[in-house]
């Protein structure tokens, strides 16, 4: 009789017995930080020290300017701050010949940008938007302008305004003595001569705005306008120009900001004198001016705040509506 011999290999010797798996008792290890002590050092100090110089240079000095509106102060020791109450602002409103000429030359700038620059602007856009040539050389040289500091745009203008050597008068023939045109120094012309300025700078601005919105538009839109028979006027005025009702709500509230804070080409020009006064030229003659009226300036700067607000608000409501709803 013989026995059957059964011999393992290795492998089976290796094979584990049956039954369920072995549980892995091992204490699993707690979370994984993903930022290291230096990265948070640098974050904080990233994210805290802009924080920190937007808050004191903003937020703290604009509290500043509503509480010392109600005060006196010449700038010299706290001490010498007085609490005037309503004082400046009934001075302002009734005794200052210069303020309603300077807010009616702020609402002149504002009409002047929207007349003249924004519809030249959406013209712009809406020819560059055909893909021509050298579109790309023409969006460089037409926002140029706009990346140029305005005091440096107001040093080429005032070249270019030069009663003697300037290209205006040259061109005239107004250089000469006798029929020179002062375009800076005439009360009656140099608030416009600095409008055609701010309003050769603000022409690349509306621009670049109004194409952003175009290449936002639905081409199948145009493409059924022009199945429809429409030509290219029609075209716009049905079909382009509504969808562009963002872009044209954020045109207006920039060039409202624009006008308000026009301050730049006027101080280089002239200071804001001899006919363009301007209400940041006001607050900026009364605050650090030979007078140094803080507290009489001060009340300057919140009304100009409070002409921000009135349009800023409604257009942050609109915004925040649209956003909740989206």
């Amino acid at each position: 009789m013989s026995a059957d011999i059964t011999t393992k290999t290795p492998e089976a010797a290796a094979e584990p017995p049956p039954g369920p798996a072995p549980v892995d008792k091992r204490v699993p290890r707690g979370h994984q930080r993903l930022l290291t002590r230096r990265d948070r050092v640098a974050l904080a100090f990233m994210a805290g020290v802009p924080t920190i110089l937007h808050v004191a240079l903003v937020w703290v000095t604009a509290l500043a300017s509503i509480l010392l509106a109600f005060t006196t102060w010449d700038g010299i020791g706290f001490d010498s701050i007085q609490w005037v109450g309503l004082q400046n602002f009934r001075e302002l409103f009734t005794n200052n010949p210069q303020f309603w000429p300077a807010l009616q030359h702020n609402v002149i700038w504002f009409v002047a940008l929207i007349l003249i620059p924004t519809p030249f602007g959406l013209f712009l856009a809406m020819q560059l938007d055909k893909n021509i040539r050298f579109s790309r050389v023409y969006q460089t040289a037409f926002f140029l302008p706009v990346v140029v500091s305005l005091a440096v745009t107001g040093f080429v203008w005032q070249l270019i305004y030069n009663p003697d050597t300037g290209l205006i008068n040259s061109v005239i023939g107004a250089n000469k003595p006798g029929h020179y045109i002062d375009w800076i120094g005439d009360p009656k012309l140099n608030l416009w001569a600095v409008l055609i300025a701010a309003s050769w700078r603000h022409t690349g601005y509306m621009m670049i705005l109004y194409l952003a919105g175009l290449k936002g538009v639905d081409p199948s839109l145009r493409e059924a306008s022009a199945l429809d028979g429409a030509n290219e006027w029609q075209t716009f005025k049905s079909v382009i120009f509504p969808t562009l009702r963002p872009t044209n709500t954020v045109v207006l509230v920039v060039t409202i900001i624009e006008s308000l804070r026009a301050f730049d080409l006027v101080y280089v020009f002239n200071k804001g004198a001899q006919g363009t006064e301007l209400l940041s030229i006001l607050i900026t003659n009364n605050i650090i001016g030979e007078s140094s009226r803080i507290g009489y300036g001060s009340a300057i700067a919140v009304v100009l705040l409070v002409i921000s607000l009135v349009v800023i608000i409604p257009y942050l409501i609109t915004t925040f509506r649209k956003e909740r709803s989206g």
